[in-house]
């Protein structure tokens, strides 16, 4: 493996010669930490844990040695928990010529059927959807030699336990199964116990860590004047921006909101199909919408190049989600700013937050001008600070 200190490239990372040339082709020259740790250990056959903070080039790094490594009618599985991240994964292992099934929930499951009749080198799949086609026999799983699961603790968090142990069942023992997660909480350390074979854990950050390049900041309002703070922060910010909800219905309102404000909005949430999400996604991606609303399936579901904000209008439910959404910024070493808003009331969603990342999110905003000498205001946003403290 090569020294965490030592620069290298690609091609020192033991990828086959035609893998690298595709690895190249896309532009990518310095691997990431997670790519120089993981892509050696992959490569080699071994099982892996590789624990990594979002935005670091995970996919990659098991993408390149799934291409490298699949041969002469070897299969692999990829998991994933959302169709989003699915779509993505599928997309990067086409960019490195590998032949793929695509089996998400919302698709035609026709259309799924003849993608495995068209013998993939790879299916790339949600696990409810895979669990599907194992259902009705329109795939085999006997032939794995690789098992991916990546944004593992997401998977778990979204009640895929059952599942993915079921098709892991069915896979031979003798498969190569590599874990990916951002965070390693006691399940998925007991999931790594039962099926991986003695892995190597790659960890280059520890778990909460966030993209150090991230500015965060954190906004205390009354509830009642968080729609004209997020007006005033949609003004402020002249790049793309994605805004968190916490709610399906949350989503659609807000999104409604941005666009009466005047900007370009798409909205990403579990009441879009599967057409609309990919046609949300592209308009985001291309820029003909500026700001994406979206409920935590794009926390960990989306890789988008430069976005210049995150924007949590409602404080996610789960401290590890906040980890992930804010993620979408300050990727592959960008700079990123993510902006929290939060009410006066929500002081220990914020202190859980901070216990996470062992470390306090600077308050930079206690009201909106308009209300910062009202007394109500005031008195709220200090009290949070005292606990803060």
């Amino acid at each position: 493996m090569p020294s965490p200190n030592k620069p290298v490239g690609f091609n020192q990372l033991n990828l086959s010669p035609a893998v690298l040339r595709q690895v190249e082709r896309l532009g990518f020259t310095v691997p990431t930490p997670i790519q120089r740790e993981a892509i050696p250990v992959a490569v080699s056959g071994r099982d892996l844990v590789g624990i990594a903070q979002t935005g670091t080039g995970k996919t990659i790094a098991f993408c390149a040695p799934m291409a490298a490594r699949l041969q002469g009618g070897q299969f692999g599985i990829v998991l994933a928990p959302t169709r989003e991240l699915a779509i993505q994964i599928d997309e990067t292992l086409h960019k490195l010529q590998v032949k793929t099934a695509l089996l998400i929930g919302g698709a035609p499951m026709a259309k799924q059927v003849g993608q495995l009749r068209a013998r993939p080198t790879v299916v790339v799949a949600t696990p409810g959807r895979l669990i599907d086609h194992m259902q009705q026999k329109t795939v085999d799983l006997r032939r794995t030699a690789i098992v991916v699961l990546d944004e593992a603790d997401r998977m778990l968090d979204m009640g895929f336990a059952a599942a993915i142990k079921r098709i892991l069942d069915q896979t031979p023992e003798q498969r190569q199964t590599m874990l990916f997660s951002a965070t390693m909480p006691k399940a998925i350390a007991e999931m790594a116990d039962h099926y991986l074979r003695k892995p190597v854990r790659v960890e280059v950050e520890r778990p909460g860590t966030v993209v150090t390049a991230i500015q965060q900041e954190l906004v205390v309002v009354p509830k009642d004047e968080k729609p004209a703070m997020l007006r005033e922060l949609l003004q402020g910010n002249k790049g793309s921006v994605l805004v968190f909800a916490r709610t399906r219905h949350g989503a659609r309102k807000l999104a409604r909101d941005v666009r009466i404000q005047g900007h370009t909005a798409a909205e990403l949430h579990s009441d879009r199909t599967l057409n609309q999400r990919k046609a949300a996604l592209h308009s985001f991606k291309t820029g003909m919408a500026r700001v994406l609303v979206a409920t935590d399936i794009a926390a960990r579901g989306i890789d988008v190049k430069e976005i210049s904000l995150v924007l949590n209008y409602d404080v996610p439910e789960n401290p590890e989600d906040y980890i992930h959404r804010i993620g979408r910024t300050g990727r592959a070493g960008a700079p990123g700013r993510a902006i929290t808003i939060a009410t006066p009331e929500q002081h220990q969603d914020v202190r859980d937050i901070e216990r996470l990342l062992q470390a306090s999110i600077p308050v930079t905003r206690v009201a909106t001008p308009a209300t910062a000498a009202e007394p109500r205001a005031e008195r709220p946003a200090r009290r949070m600070c005292r606990r803060r403290r």
